[in-house]
């Protein structure tokens, strides 16, 4: 039965939001592991910090300007010239990011001590704190040309209907960490070590994982034989691989995204820099409740954008734009009634999910109300955050990169003037509530902004949408959060049978929240039961 484009959306982001979810098991696992070692410290706020600077650069090269700009162009040359026209552009650009990432990795190793300087400056009246955190920094940085690989051989098989390979990758990064940490830090003076190695050899895995089913896609890292005897119609064969049209068209589009993804990277670091002035332990608060919205935020809000990417590509090329408004809609609603549940959910049930995650070893109840109240703050924002992933695919998928960058850049500011009001009131927890009500702006102007360009998105029916998923939650909410009173929550250990409770509190969570939407009559409810009956 041949899927309706709708269908093809559910799909490719059904498929890649169960592929993020291992990968996100995974890493809780691995944060769980963490935490065990090295608690909320001195030592783990050193790793975060470090870890903070090729994260930018991933942000910046790999994961996200690379996909925003490379699969609408990829998209372009595939519909229009050809699959072989495709596998020259992705060969070539192959070659490119070899080159021009590896370079910068190598400025990063080398400047790692001016860097981490301007990014946390509280550390510099502790040497060994500064230089542990420089080390770290260096053993790093080359994560960032895997990843960026990483990325090239995701973005091209998103391009070609291949989303569960590229959205499990990331599950083999986090095997390698955990695998690290248990077996190498017994080998390091710094224990710390083995997990900034893990890391660099797990981006260098995530990339070889792709590898199989790139070269089953008919793409190639090199030239083929095939490529050889059909000179490219689209540029000279005797020209410079680097002269290529579609790479320069990347390259147009690539800077106004990382400029936008500057501007978000740069919300996270004013973060970890006031932080560092804040009471130790501060920057690993931040770093544990980010990780935990980061759950929803991947599963659905990054598997939605990267699965309409593709599709919305498509309809911008074929000019098809009541298409790819209805697309818009319809993706931007089910994202708002998976995630925002989920929104209420971390919010009400912060300190049992924080508890039974973290709360061992080094990591205390301390530990657990400092990183639970930094939770509730930053959930508040979730329902921008994932909002603004489907909107600025949308963007992109026109070849727009440029509108979303001016956005982000007044949500920056937002931010700055939110974190230093809030700062000095509310500690750590005033810059996660300042991030969030950047978010909110950010996501309003762009919504604002796409619908004047398109002409109208169905504004009241995702306005109604949004009202009944959000009542429904809130109800799901108190539900949840009276079942698991107690003063069980404040002690550490039997993490089985609270893992036990707080799971199957979820459980009936979930039921509650669908039987509220059932009776609201939530349109996106009844897809979800017609697409259960269809598939029986």
């Amino acid at each position: 039965m041949k899927l309706s484009a709708k269908g093809k959306i559910a799909r490719a982001a059904g498929v890649m939001s169960f592929a993020t979810l291992i990968s996100r098991i995974l890493g809780y696992v691995k944060d769980m592991i963490l935490a065990k070692f090295f608690g909320a410290t001195g030592t783990s706020d050193i790793f975060f910090v470090a870890f903070r600077i090729p994260n930018l650069l991933r942000e910046l090269f790999a994961e996200g300007s690379m996909s925003s700009a490379f699969i609408p162009v990829l998209t372009e040359y595939q519909t229009k010239h050809g699959k072989e026209e495709a596998n020259r552009l992705v060969k070539v650009t192959f070659f490119f990011i070899l080159i021009f990432v590896g370079l910068i990795c190598t400025l990063g190793i080398i400047f790692a001590p001016a860097i981490v300087s301007v990014i946390a400056p509280g550390f510099l009246s502790d040497s060994v704190k500064f230089a542990n955190t420089v080390l770290l920094t260096r053993i790093m940085v080359p994560f960032l040309l895997f990843i960026s690989l990483a990325a090239l051989t995701m973005g091209a098989l998103n391009t070609r209907g291949a989303f569960f390979i590229p959205a499990l990758a990331p599950a083999a990064l986090n095997i390698v960490i955990i695998i690290s940490v248990l077996t190498l830090s017994i080998q390091f003076t710094q224990p710390i070590v083995a997990v900034a190695i893990g890391v660099t050899v797990g981006g260098l895995t995530q990339f070889m994982f792709q590898v199989p089913a790139f070269f089953r896609r008919g793409y190639s890292f090199f030239r083929s034989q095939k490529l050889e005897q059909n000179p490219s119609p689209i540029m000279h064969h005797s020209s410079l691989p680097f002269m290529h049209p579609g790479l320069k068209k990347i390259g147009i589009l690539i800077i106004p995204a990382t400029a936008g993804l500057a501007v978000a990277q740069i919300n996270i670091f004013v973060s970890t820099i006031l932080a560092s002035y804040l009471a130790e332990g501060s920057i690993t608060y931040l770093y544990y409740s980010m990780r935990l919205i980061q759950f929803p935020i991947g599963i659905f809000g990054v598997a939605m954008g990267m699965a309409v990417l593709p599709a919305l590509s498509e309809h911008a090329v074929k000019k098809e734009f009541d298409i790819l408004k209805e697309d818009f809609s319809f993706a931007l609603r089910l994202l708002f009634f998976i995630t925002v549940p989920a929104m209420i959910g971390l919010i009400a049930l912060k300190v049992p999910i924080v508890n039974v995650l973290f709360q061992r070893g080094e990591f205390d109840y301390a530990a657990t109300i400092g990183t639970s109240d930094a939770l509730m703050f930053y959930s508040i924002g979730i329902w921008a955050i994932v909002g603004v992933r489907v909107i600025t695919a949308t963007f992109y998928s026109m070849q727009d990169t440029k509108t979303p960058v001016k956005i982000a850049v007044v949500a920056m500011i937002a931010n700055i003037i939110f974190s230093l009001l809030l700062m000095s009131p509310m500690k750590h927890n005033g810059l996660a509530l300042a991030n969030s009500i950047a978010s909110g702006a950010n996501f309003i102007l762009l919504f604002y902004f796409l619908r004047k360009k398109l002409g109208g998105v169905g504004t009241k029916r995702i306005a109604v949408s949004f009202a009944k998923t959000l009542t429904a939650s809130v109800v799901m909410g108190f539900a949840g959060w009276y079942i698991l009173q107690g003063k069980i929550w404040i002690v550490s250990g039997n993490s089985l049978e609270k893992a036990l409770y707080l799971g199957i509190t979820m459980l009936l969570c979930i039921g509650i929240f669908m039987f509220i939407s059932y009776l609201l009559k939530s349109e996106e409810m009844g897809y979800i039961l017609k697409k259960v009956r269809s598939e029986k």
